[in-house]
C-alpha cells in the first residue's frame, strides 16, 4: 500500500532528523568514555572514531531513506518539488542511455611526433611539479612547528581539515570544469553511489596525514608503491584470481625491499627544527588502512565508470563533493573549525601551506585525467613511480631522514621490481596479441 506523498515526506523528514539525533547522542558518549585517554598508541584511533560518528550523521540518514524509497515505492510515483527531485537524484537510476561514441576515452590519433612529445613533457612536468610540491607540503603541515609572529610555536595536528582543504578545491575545479564541458553532462548516476569511495577516499587521506605522525615520510611513500601486494592477496582470497610467474616474483621483490628499507632505518634525529619519528606500531597499522581503503577506492570507481560510462571529472566532482559534505559534518560536529581558524590566524605561513597544498592536490587530479586519456595508464604509471622515487630523494635531503645502505638497496630493489612488474605485464600482452593476429591469418 503507498502512502500519500506528503506523508512520505514527512516520514523521510522524521527519518533523517531521527537518525541524526541517535548518531549525535552516541557521539557524546564516546568523547565522555575516551575524554581522560591521551595515550599518544591509541590517540589516532580515537580521532578515527570521532570522525567516523561525524560521517555517520550522512551516511545512516542516507542509507535508511534509501531503504525506504525502494521498500515504499517513493520512486515510482512523479512527485513535484525540490525535495521529490533531490531524493530521484540521489537514488533513482538513470534512464539507459545508446552510446554511440564515448569521446572521453578515444585517444588523439594521428599527431606528430613533436606534438606528441611535446604533451608528454607537459604531463610529466604538470605531474611531478604538482606532486612533488604537494608531497613535500604534506611532511612539512604534518611534522612542522610554526612560530607565529610573537614567537609562539605550535603544531597542526587535525589530519581532518587537511583533507577537507584539499577537496574543497577539487569539487570547485571539477564544478568549473563541467559548468563549461557540457557534452559530458548526459550521463549521470545514483547521487549515493559516490559515497562508498567518497568515504575510502577520505579515509585513505585520513591514515596517510595521520602516518606521518609515526613512520618517516620515504616509508610512507614507498609503502604507496607495495599497493599490488594487498591487490593480488586480495583477488587470491575473494575471486580465486591467478596470477602470471612475474606477478609473484615482483611481489617477493618488493617484500623484500620493503623490509630491507623498514629494518635499515637509524634511530631519530633532531634536523632543520624537527625530529624525525621512528617507525611505531601505529604508523604501520595506518599505512595498512591507507592500502586498503585506496584499493578499494580504485576498484569502486572503475565499477561505477564501467557500469555508467560517467567521465573522470564527474567521478572527480561527485566524490569530492561528498567529501567535502562528510568532512564538513564531522567538523562541524567537533567543533574544529573555530581551533582551525585560530591556527590559521596565529600561523599565516601555515595557511600559504595549505592554499599550495590544496591547489597540487586539485590540479594534480586533472593532471592525472589528463594523462591517462592522452597516453595511457601505463605511462602513468612511469611517472608517478618516477615522482616517487624523486620525493624520497627531496625527502632524505630536505628533511635529513638517515637512511643506511640497506635501506637504500631496499628503495632500489622496489622501483625495480615496479618496473620489471610494467615491462613484465606489457611485454606478455604484445605477445598474446601477436599470437592472436598469427591465428587470425592462418585461419583465414
Amino acid at each position: 500500500m503507498k502512502l500519500p506523498g506528503r506523508v512520505n515526506q514527512c516520514l523521510i523528514a522524521l527519518i533523517v532528523a531521527g537518525s541524526i539525533v541517535l548518531v549525535l547522542v552516541s557521539s557524546q558518549i564516546f568523547k565522555l568514555i575516551t575524554a581522560e585517554k591521551d595515550d599518544p598508541q591509541v590517540s589516532w584511533l580515537i580521532r578515527l572514531v570521532n570522525n567516523f560518528f561525524g560521517y555517520l550523521i550522512i551516511i545512516i540518514p542516507l542509507y535508511l531513506v534509501l531503504r525506504f524509497v525502494h521498500n515504499s515505492g517513493y520512486l515510482d510515483a512523479p512527485g513535484i518539488g525540490p525535495l521529490p527531485r533531490l531524493i530521484r537524484r540521489c537514488f533513482a537510476e538513470p534512464p539507459q542511455l545508446i552510446e554511440l561514441l564515448d569521446t572521453a576515452s578515444v585517444s588523439i590519433k594521428n599527431q606528430s611526433n613533436a606534438s606528441t612529445t611535446s604533451k608528454l613533457v607537459f604531463c610529466a612536468l604538470g605531474l611531478l611539479t604538482s606532486y612533488l610540491t604537494w608531497g613535500f607540503l604534506q611532511e612539512k603541515v604534518m611534522t612542522k612547528e610554526y612560530t607565529s609572529a610573537d614567537g609562539e610555536v605550535g603544531k597542526f595536528k587535525d589530519s581532518q581539515f587537511l583533507v577537507f582543504v584539499n577537496r574543497i578545491l577539487a569539487f570547485c575545479l571539477a564544478a568549473v570544469y563541467l559548468s563549461v564541458k557540457r557534452d559530458h553532462t548526459s550521463r549521470s548516476l545514483p547521487m549515493y553511489k559516490y559515497l562508498l569511495c567518497s568515504l575510502s577516499n577520505i579515509l585513505s587521506s585520513f591514515c596517510q596525514y595521520e602516518a606521518l605522525k609515526y613512520v618517516t615520510f620515504p616509508l610512507q611513500v614507498l609503502a604507496k608503491s607495495c599497493k599490488v601486494i594487498p591487490v593480488m592477496i586480495m583477488g587470491k582470497c575473494v575471486s580465486s584470481k591467478k596470477y602470471e610467474n612475474y606477478e609473484y616474483i615482483t611481489a617477493v621483490m618488493i617484500s623484500i625491499g620493503m623490509a630491507a628499507f623498514l629494518f635499515g632505518q637509524e634511530g631519530s634525529t633532531a634536523t632543520k627544527g624537527k625530529t624525525v619519528v621512528e617507525t611505531t606500531l601505529p604508523g604501520i597499522l595506518l599505512l595498512v588502512s591507507y592500502l586498503m581503503c585506496d584499493s578499494f577506492t580504485s576498484n569502486w570507481q572503475g565499477q561505477l565508470f564501467s557500469q555508467y560510462k560517467v567521465s573522470s571529472v564527474q567521478m572527480m566532482l561527485g566524490v569530492n563533493m561528498f567529501s567535502c559534505l562528510l568532512t564538513t559534518t564531522s567538523l562541524l560536529e567537533q567543533g574544529a573549525f573555530p581551533a582551525a581558524a585560530a591556527f590559521m590566524t596565529k600561523f599565516p605561513s601555515f595557511v600559504t601551506d595549505c592554499v599550495i597544498l590544496s591547489i597540487c592536490s586539485a590540479v594534480g587530479q586533472l593532471f592525472i585525467f589528463y594523462t591517462i586519456s592522452q597516453f595511457g595508464a601505463v605511462t602513468f604509471t612511469i611517472i608517478m613511480t618516477i615522482r616517487q622515487g624523486l620525493a624520497i630523494l627531496l625527502s632524505c635531503i630536505y628533511y635529513g631522514h638517515a637512511v643506511s645502505i640497506a635501506g637504500v638497496l631496499g628503495i632500489l630493489m622496489v622501483f625495480l621490481a615496479v618496473f620489471l612488474r610494467m615491462y613484465c605485464a606489457q611485454r606478455l600482452k604484445s605477445i598474446r596479441q601477436r599470437r592472436l593476429a598469427q591465428s587470425a591469418n592462418a585461419a583465414v
